[in-house]
Formats: structure tokens, sequence, C-alpha cells
């Protein structure tokens, strides 16, 4: 004789159900989705999870875990991972983010033209794109196109004013005319007035000429950028010329990194640990005065020795130490091109995969899909600089060079 059930399950999951917990609903449809993946993944495998078939084509290798978003809540999706191939339910989930989406569209640019080589061909079949066809690549990057378009040409007075800026440009290549030349992209972030950093502006130039800079910032100019206190970039002549020409009044912060190399230049070889240490005990200095000493102390170190480090020092002094007009506070981050280094090295992370881009449109899809993502993780992050540091930088007053007097509404207002 079969004991009665002491619990009634079909009338404890009604009851449950008609309270319309949040927490079992939640856990049911977690429940449901891992069992309707795990089916889904046997079907692939050719075979019940456990089970031998001689049909089986692979065997299941564990989960990889996923956050799926739902009304009742964020839910813990398992995905089957398999030995050999892969499978992913793109029924359910979005497959990559932006910036994966967009390098998949560009190598798969490139092998559809004809132009991929062996590493791009196992690049390919590791993304999982055998079976993209023209028309799917067509319409994932007409929607990406589209998202990085509204990013490149968003207006940044709303989100202004922008304190401190950091402009850089890397080097591509490029497939035009037959042939592989470099392209230039300009790049340009900054903090805004809520203290997060954000990128302002990208562009794809065939040279990193003075030109090619005067438009990007007069672009940015045009798109709301106001409020500029200081530029920190490398000493590229044409990019400092379109820093004065577009932000009359603003400093110019000379890359202490950057610098640093092109002292080595001029520097004997037997001199560069002595010269390296004399220079970065500048930088650790309390004050603006000690900071302004020990540059003395340094001069006079190589005056004698080293007349020519101390020309190139002294004729750079003042881009150098540009930093010291602000409060101690923000010199770490204002000083050097180093955090723009990282995001660089982001960059080259997704495009190193590509090598050479079929169009500069493909190179505008992939690093424009990027620097939206990492955006929108610094806005969604701790602030770069505080609200009460970004007040004290803004009393450096931007001064106009043609007469000498502030020129800045906000400080005008405040007085």
């Amino acid at each position: 004789m079969t004991a009665p059930h002491i619990v009634d399950p079909a009338g404890l999951l009604g009851e449950a159900l008609s309270e319309a917990s949040p927490d079992l609903m939640r856990s049911l449809l977690q429940t449901i989705i891992n069992q309707l993946l795990s089916a889904d993944a046997d079907a692939v495998v050719g075979a019940e999870y456990g089970r031998r078939s001689s049909g089986r084509t692979t065997q299941r290798n564990g989960y990889r875990h996923r956050d799926l978003d739902t009304r009742l809540g964020t839910i813990d999706v398992a995905v089957p991972k398999l030995r050999k191939g892969s499978y992913f339910p793109e029924w359910l989930l979005e497959r990559r983010k932006r910036a994966e989406s967009a390098l998949i569209t560009v190598v798969a640019d490139c092998y559809l033209a004809g132009v991929s080589t062996r590493r791009m061909d196992k690049l390919v079949k590791q993304l999982g794109i055998d079976s993209l066809s023209k028309s799917q690549v067509s319409r994932m990057a007409t929607d990406l196109d589209q998202i990085v378009e509204e990013f490149r040409h968003r207006p940044l007075g709303e989100a202004g004013p922008f304190t401190f800026l950091a402009a850089d440009a890397l080097t591509m290549k490029v497939r035009e005319g037959g042939r592989v030349i470099n392209a230039a992209v300009l790049l340009a972030t900054g903090v805004n007035g809520d203290g997060h950093r954000e990128v302002l502006g990208m562009r794809v130039a065939t040279a990193e000429t003075g030109t090619a800079w005067n438009e990007f910032f007069a672009d940015l100019v045009a798109r709301g950028l106001t409020g500029v206190r200081l530029v920190t970039s490398d000493a590229h002549a044409g990019l400092v010329e379109a820093i004065a020409a577009n932000l009359p009044g603003a400093s110019w912060q000379r890359c202490r990194t950057h610098y640093a190399a092109n002292l080595m230049s001029v520097t004997p070889k037997t001199m560069w640990p002595a010269v390296k240490a004399m220079l970065h005990s500048v930088y650790d200095q309390p004050d603006t005065t000690a900071v302004h000493a020990q540059f003395d102390r340094l001069l006079d170190y190589v005056d004698e020795k080293l007349p020519a480090v101390a020309d190139h020092l002294g004729q750079a002094r003042a881009d150098l130490l540009a930093f010291t007009t602000f409060p101690k506070d923000v010199w770490v981050q204002i000083w050097s091109n180093n955090p723009a280094e990282r995001l660089n090295k982001e960059i080259r992370r997704r495009t190193d995969a590509v090598g050479i881009f079929p169009t500069r449109e493909a190179i505008i899809r992939l690093v424009g899909a990027v620097l939206a993502e990492q955006t929108d993780e610094w806005a969604e992050g701790r602030r770069y600089l505080g609200l009460d540091v970004l007040a004290r930088c803004r009393l450096t007053p931007i001064t106009d060079p043609d007469t000498e007097t502030p020129n800045d509404p906000i400080l005008e207002l405040s007085a």
C-alpha cells in the first residue's frame, strides 16, 4: 500500500502561486529557463546529458553564468558549455556587448571582403561567426553605426563645463586604393561638470596634422565644449597650435611621461639614471614653491655638465609645470596622459584582433563602440574628481591672451 503524501505538491504549488511571491516566481522562472537551456544544449550535442548515444557529436563541459534582467528581477542563467564547438541561446540572451559586436562585424567585413589571412580565419572560428551572412553583417553594422554616430555627435553643453582635457592620437592600418596606409585616430577625453570622465570625441584622419587637430577641436567647441582650464597632451606641434586656436586662454600641460622620453634623446646614455631621478624628484615635491625650487636645482645640476639638456629643460619649463597652478589634489590626474594611455590599451586590445581594417568606417565602428562602452562605465563608476576639488580648480581663470583679463562667464556671474 502506497503511503499518502504528507504534503500535497499540487496544493502547495497552487497556494504559492496564488500568493504571487516574487522570490518564488523568480526561482521558478530561473529553474524553467535553465532546464530549457539544458534541453536545447542536449539537442545540439545529439544526446541527453550523462547518457551514451551513437549520435553524440561532443560532450558538455560545465556552465558559464550570465545575469538576465526580467520583470521579476535579475536571475542567474546557467548556459551550458561544450568541449568542442559552442552553444549560445541567442533566442534568450544578447550575444555580446556593443564593442564585441563591433569587433565581430569588422572581422566579418574583412573575412567576407576576401582580405582575410590564416590568422583571421582562426579568429573568425574562435568568435563563432562562421555562419554570418552578408545580410546579417549589414544589419549588425547598421545598428552599431547609428549608436556610434549618436555618441560621436552628441551635444556637450549640458554635461560641461569640462575643466580638464586630455588629447592623444593612435595609428591604425587601413586598406585604401588597393594598398595599406596608416590612419590617425584623434581622441579627446575630459572631466565633466559632475566629476566623471567621458570621451568627448574621435576623428579618423589621414595623418596627425595641425589641420586635422584644428578641425577636431573646432567640432568639439561647436558641440558645446566650454570651460576648459587645462589640456594635457604630448608636444605635437599641430596639436598645441590647435589647442591655442580653439581654446584661447586654456593652459597646456606637456605630458611628463612623453617629455621624459624626449629629454633622454638629448641626454648621454650614461647620464640617463641621474637625470631621470632628478626629473622625477621635481614631481615628488609637496607644493608649488618646492616644485619650482627643485626644478631650479635640476637646471643647476645639468647646466655645466649637460648644456643641451639644460637648454631643453629651460624651454619646456612653463609647459611641464603648468599643473602647479591647480590644487595639489589633482596633480596626479593632470600632469600626464597616463589615464588616456590606459584607454588606448583597451582600444588596442580590440583593434589588434583585426590588424588591417577594410575601411575607415570599420575603424569608426569598432573604436567608437569601445569608446561609447567605456564612457558608460565611467558614468556608472565613482567620480574621477570630487565636486569640491573641481570647484577649487575652476577658481583658476581662463585669460584672454589679447586682453590678459579673465574670460569666464561662470566666474563673472559668481563675482
